[in-house]
């Protein structure tokens, strides 16, 4: 009889032991693949692209600045791929209004923006920051049957080891689903 309670005990003793083994493998797996999730998310450039504008299309005119302003950022202050910078060229003209799309073709809308941020690069000059207007800065108004939106965002142009600030006005103007759409930006008076 004490054979076989000893057995039992030794038994019970390895299938713990097998678990224990079996948890640390498991959660140290488990925390390399979240590690390697992060890395792939981790740039602000992945970050950008990974938005979907046909599910999630910012809700505000406010929130589809910020959008502009964190694609617009990363052109010019963060290090990507050509592919990369042609995704983010698609992504940013999604939140522009039909008009404004039409007035460039897609080559020549991308033979200028590569022209522009080597332009910046050049000069040493980066987009450090950004603040765009509060919501109750937002100005509302209609241009005919048009729902239109006007609001500021200030932007902080690192130029070698200095500061420049530039205020930009957006003009935007809701499409037939209701998606604000950016018409145009002017350097504030």
């Amino acid at each position: 009889m004490k054979k076989s309670s000893g057995i039992k005990i030794v038994v019970i003793g390895v299938i713990l032991a097998l678990i224990v083994v079996f948890y640390f493998y498991y959660t140290s797996h488990k925390m390399d693949d979240m590690s390697k999730e992060k890395d792939v998310a981790s740039t602000r450039v992945q970050i950008v692209l990974m938005r979907d504008l046909e599910k999630e299309y910012p809700p505000t005119p406010k929130e589809v600045v910020k959008y502009f302003s964190e694609i617009s950022q990363c052109f010019y202050s963060e290090t990507y791929t050509d592919d990369e910078l042609y995704d983010m060229a698609i992504q940013i003209q999604g939140l522009y209004d039909d008009e404004l799309v039409a007035n460039k073709s897609q080559e020549k809308y991308l033979e200028d923006l590569k022209s522009d941020i080597a332009m910046m690069k050049a000069n040493d000059q980066s987009i450090s920051s950004y603040q765009v207007s509060t919501s109750t800065d937002v100005e509302f108004f209609t241009e005919g049957t048009d729902s239109c939106a006007k609001l500021y965002c200030t932007y902080n142009i690192r130029q070698g080891t200095g500061k420049v600030s530039t205020r930009i006005v957006f003009i935007l103007r809701q499409d037939a689903d209701k998606h604000w759409k950016i018409l145009g930006w002017d350097l504030d008076d």
